[in-house]
């Protein structure tokens, strides 16, 4: 019998408890600049604290939200550019809650690499920061985790939730949308963090561009423009929810237009959606010229430069519009709620049979 005495350690094993504590350290300073009032001690326990002593409400609820990055991930691991994919995943989940009313109190991240480079960690979770600020809301925790073997050492994943508060009497259901009430619909900044696995598909296997590609239409490389940060929607709708002016809003994500909107309506209403109203960012019309995708699986799967949708009585549609030109945001006039229980229906020249 042979008899190995090597002693090993944890970084043997492809774990480096001091690169994490560096990255801690990197990270300090992003994520208390985004600590809020109702944060209650400091980074590195065990659990995030946080108070609800503040918000004088009858019946106060919160409301949570979780999502990922997605496939987006694979092109800032290609372009080595990891400091906006933060607010991707930020935003995913801050939107979310927003649709129902909720005004964003905290969020929390996690972070899984095959090799911890604190570095490259300490920009993630700035971008992380930085839309945690944007939105109003405490980068209140996280977790990094190492894990070797399981992913390459240039991989890795992000993920994180959002809990937000809400009185309960001013909570966005949609349950009173109604025939004639008018949906408006707010600009995305591009393609957002959904439908990247046609994305890639369509631009790297079908066209082999490559991500320094300059393509004219949108000024910049291929993989600028696609990295683009989805947009936080807490500035411009808050304003809005607070003077009770929003009776249903739908964040377009995957799904798009003809999974999302149906999520608000209660029945024997539908929505009929003008294509024809917005303009149409040139990311979608290259990906549907390169791709030859049909419109509606293109509207199926993007947001298509409307990232948020509101859905106001016909008589606010003015107060609405004034409020977000007062405050510089832009705002389109896309559609109309009607009476039936069919699919929500898309208009213009593309849907034209």
């Amino acid at each position: 019998m042979c008899s190995n005495k090597t002693s090993l350690t944890y970084r043997d094993a492809g774990v480096d408890i001091d690169a994490g504590n560096r990255a801690v350290e990197l990270m300090k300073e992003s994520v208390k600049r985004t600590y809020t009032p109702g944060v209650v001690g400091d980074l590195g326990g065990f659990g995030g604290l946080y108070s609800l002593a503040g918000h004088s409400m009858s019946d106060p609820m919160l409301v949570s939200g979780t999502d990922r990055v997605g496939t987006k991930l694979r092109l800032a691991i290609m372009m080595d550019k990891h400091d906006t994919i933060g607010q991707d995943c930020v935003a995913m989940s801050v939107n979310d809650i927003l649709v129902q009313g909720a005004t964003p109190l905290f969020f929390l991240d996690y972070i899984a690499v095959g090799k911890l480079d604190p570095v490259k960690v300490a920009g993630i979770v700035r971008g992380v920061a930085e839309a945690c600020e944007e939105s109003g809301c405490a980068l209140l925790g996280g977790e990094t985790a190492e894990m070797a073997g399981f992913y390459d050492n240039d991989d890795y994943d992000v993920a994180g939730f959002a809990v937000g508060i809400v009185d309960r009497p001013k909570l966005i259901t949609g349950e009173s949308i109604k025939a004639g009430d008018v949906i408006l619909g707010l600009p995305s900044s591009g393609v957002h963090s959904n439908g990247f696995s046609l994305v890639r598909k369509i631009v790297f296997d079908h066209k082999q561009l490559s991500i320094d590609t300059e393509i004219p239409e949108f000024g910049k490389t291929l993989g600028e423009e696609l990295l683009t940060p989805t947009r936080l929607y807490p500035k411009a709708v808050l304003p809005l929810i607070e003077q009770e002016l929003v009776k249903g809003m739908v964040h377009i994500t995957g799904g798009g237009f003809y999974e999302n909107i149906p999520r608000v309506l209660p029945k024997g209403v539908t929505a009929e959606v003008d294509v024809t109203t917005w303009p149409r960012l040139p990311v979608f019309t290259k990906l549907q010229e390169w791709g030859n995708v049909a419109w509606p699986e293109m509207y199926r799967t993007f947001n298509m430069g409307i990232g948020m949708i509101l859905i106001v009585d016909q008589n606010d549609v003015e107060t609405v519009k004034e409020n977000l030109g007062n405050r510089g945001e832009a705002v389109y006039e896309i559609g109309r709620i009607v009476s039936g229980d069919g699919p929500v229906v898309l208009k213009g020249a593309e849907f034209d049979a």
